[in-house]
């Protein structure tokens, strides 16, 4: 199996992705098969094709896209002016249309395009579930850390709140305790003063 390009998408790579794509879509295909002759050409995956198409390249192709859609109901109404009618063999009694009718619109190649797609698309769908459940597996991890430390923070909160009660309250007993060491001192010195 060959190995598939990795590296950025250049102009060219847009330009050959949105030429075929459109092609695809004026000629009535699919574009699954556009991105699929696109990766052969490019090197690429049909996922990754995909997904450029419909992230960034299909945003500067929007009056192309519909210029394409115009060009192929066009070319549907033409053909249906010259096909032949239905005969009784695609018919039911019933009218309604037998397997043969959808042959064409619903052949093996493209179920099989389809489910390849599908496969592809679950496989993007579940590396996104992956990188979405990792990230929230941090955030979570993160929340925890911070309500960690914020219990660490309010315990060391109350503790300084608690020695700044007891220091104030020491404050206080100090304060008193020279008070009443000044008025002692004031009256000692009143009564050595009065006249014996």
């Amino acid at each position: 199996m060959a190995v598939k390009r990795q590296d950025a998408w250049s102009s060219e790579d847009d330009m050959v992705l949105a030429e075929v794509t459109l092609r695809h879509i004026r000629d009535g295909g699919t574009q699954l098969s556009a991105f699929e002759e696109v990766a052969e050409r490019l090197g690429r995956t049909p996922a990754a094709c995909g997904f450029r198409w419909n992230s960034s390249v299909r945003k500067n192709y929007d009056a192309a896209i519909q210029v394409a859609k115009t060009e192929r109901q066009r070319r549907g109404q033409e053909r249906a002016r010259y096909t032949t009618p239905i005969t009784l063999s695609s018919v039911r009694v019933d009218n309604t249309p037998t397997l043969e009718s959808y042959e064409d619109e619903y052949s093996l190649d493209h179920v099989i395009r389809f489910l390849r797609q599908h496969k592809n698309e679950v496989g993007e769908l579940k590396k996104q579930q992956k990188q979405l459940e990792q990230e929230l597996y941090e955030r979570e991890d993160e929340l925890r850390r911070l309500e960690h430390e914020n219990k660490a923070m309010k315990e060391q909160l109350n503790a300084v709140e608690s020695d700044y009660q007891l220091v104030n309250e020491d404050y206080r007993t100090l304060v008193q305790i020279m008070d009443r060491a000044r008025k002692l001192a004031a009256r000692n010195e009143d009564l050595e003063k009065e006249p014996k």
